[in-house]
Order: structure tokens, then sequence, then C-alpha cells
């Protein structure tokens, strides 16, 4: 496989844990709440599968109930994290910016607490052949595209259809529009609102687990995992809250971060230390442009949903 078309596939797999990332964020914010707590989730996500798998790793199961128990314990853990927010933005009516960004503080230092008494050999050797399959045994950028990449691409996509082509999706977005309305036509506002903000945390959270276990496999990747969480947020400006969109918005956000690995190792192209930091930088510039674009448009299509960190108060109804 050719340099480009390994760039290509390593941007598609890596880009995978931004479709996570990111469709989770877009249900969250179709219920009405802008959920900054993403990195700490995905964080928690990550430290949740893998401790799963440290303590089933060795066992003669199946290794396909191995891998179902490691995502099903990824999602949980991350759900959990996706119902605090809800109980204290939702029912304590916390602030929802705040509240995000203590999840993530807490979720960042949980996660290193969690993992740093992991046994890689475990949770990370043996069961990472099982989660690369079919491409298991190939020696290029194929070997990324496991059961976890097809998974992120199933849920984006059925993510879409669900907001778009159902009645609970439709009243998702209703909630998020006006929630007044919503609870007025008989809408349970509190429902749709929790089990979207557990739902979403839930899928964000294997973002963090895919990228540990999966694409870095490496028993130092969730060092680095925080930082993806925020490019995650910001993915879904860039692909205007709409999810299906996430595959290839995080296909053009894994190319643009891919960019300082890959043109250096291109003959005739020298990059310097110096620059490999700006190279780094232009998913957020292409995302601030985005932004300008949406924003001059104004197209209400293409904007967030009306009531997107507003507190709901049902007695002012």
């Amino acid at each position: 496989m050719n340099v480009w078309l390994n760039f290509l596939v390593d941007s598609l797999a890596f880009g995978a844990t931004f479709i996570y990332g990111s469709t989770g964020e877009i249900i969250t914010e179709k219920s009405g709440h802008l959920n900054l707590g993403i990195p700490g989730i995905m964080c928690m996500g990550g430290a949740g599968g893998c401790y799963m798998l440290n303590l089933i790793g060795q066992s003669n199961i199946h290794p396909a109930l191995i891998v179902l128990f490691g995502i099903c314990a990824s999602f949980t853990a991350a759900a959990l994290m996706g119902l605090i927010y809800g109980f204290l933005t939702i029912t304590m009516r916390a602030n929802q910016n705040v509240t995000g960004l203590a999840l993530t503080t807490f979720g960042a230092g949980l996660m290193k607490v969690i993992m740093s008494k992991l046994d890689a050999t475990v949770y990370l050797v043996g069961p990472r052949m099982m989660f690369r399959w079919p491409f298991a045994h190939r020696q290029d950028a194929l070997q990324t595209l496991g059961v976890m990449f097809f998974l992120a691409i199933v849920l984006a996509i059925g993510a879409s259809w669900v907001l778009y082509r159902t009645k609970v999706g439709l009243q998702l977005r209703a909630v998020g529009e006006n929630p007044a309305t919503a609870d007025a036509v008989g809408i349970n506002v509190t429902k749709y609102k929790y089990v979207a903000t557990s739902v979403g945390a839930g899928i964000a959270g294997l973002g963090g687990f895919y990228y540990i276990i999966d694409y870095m496999a490496s028993q130092e990747a969730y060092l680095s995992l925080e930082s993806l969480g925020w490019l995650s947020i910001a993915l879904v400006i860039f692909v205007l809250w709409r999810p299906h969109m996430t595959i290839i918005g995080s296909t053009v956000f894994g190319f643009l971060f891919s960019c300082s690995s890959y043109i250096a190792n291109i003959e005739g192209i020298t990059v310097t230390m110096a620059a490999k930091p700006l190279l780094k930088m232009l998913p957020y510039v292409v995302t601030i442009i985005v932004l300008i674009i949406s924003s001059i448009r104004n197209k209400r299509e293409n904007q967030p949903p009306a009531s997107l960190g507003l507190p709901y108060f049902r007695e002012e109804r």
C-alpha cells in the first residue's frame, strides 16, 4: 500500500474516534444541552472498557464475548457520567458549561488513576487482535479498520436516521428547539433530556475506548485522549449537527490532524519541529472558517438547536 493510500486509510481509522465523540455530542445537543464534559466522558469510556478487559482478558471466554463485554463496559461507564451531567443540569439546573468542564476534569483525572493500575499485557496485548478483526493480521493501516470502526459508521448513520426519520427523533428535536412548546403538547421533556444525555455520553465514551484499544493499541494512548474530546466537540459545528456527516467530517479532521506526521515522511518535503504544532492547528482553523460561513449564510437548518445551553423551567411555561 503506497504512502498516500495508507494516509487515507489511517485518516479514516483515526477519524472514527471523532465519529463516536461528535455523534454522542450531537444527540445531547439536540435535546438542548451543551455538554462540554465530552473529553472527560471519552476518558471514562476508555478506562471503563479497559478495566473490563483487564478483568476478563485472560479468561477462556469466546473472543466475540470479550469484544462485546468491553464495548458494553465502555458504554456503561460513559453513560453513568452522562447521568451525572443530566442530574446536575436537568434536575438541579446547574450551569451547563461549568458542569461540563467539571466533568472533563474529573473524568480525565479518574481515568489516569484507573489506567495506571491496569496491566497492559492483559487488557491490551491479547484483546487487541480481537478488536482488529477482520484485518488484524495486516501490517499496514488497514489493520485499524476493525470491529469498532464499522460500529462507529453504523452508529452515525443510525443516529441520523433516528433523528430525521422517526417520531422519537422529531420529538427530541422539538425538545431542543422549544422545550416549553414540546411540554405543552405532551412530550416528556425531562425523559428525553435524560435519555439523550446518557445515550449521547455512552456513544462518545466508545470513542475513547476505540482510540486506546484499537487505533493506537498503546499503553500510553490514554494520555492524549482528552485533547481529542475537544476536537470531537469542534466537529459538531463542522458537520452542522448532522450525525451522518461526521463520517466525512471526521475523515477530514483525521487527515488534517495527521498531516504533520505523514508530510514529514514524504521525500523532498521538510517539516521543522516548530511547524508541526502549526499543522495540528488545521482542524481548528477549518472549524472556525465553517462557523463563520454558516453564520454568514444564516440558514436555520445550519444553526444549533434554539434552546441549546438554556435551562428549562417548567414553572415559567
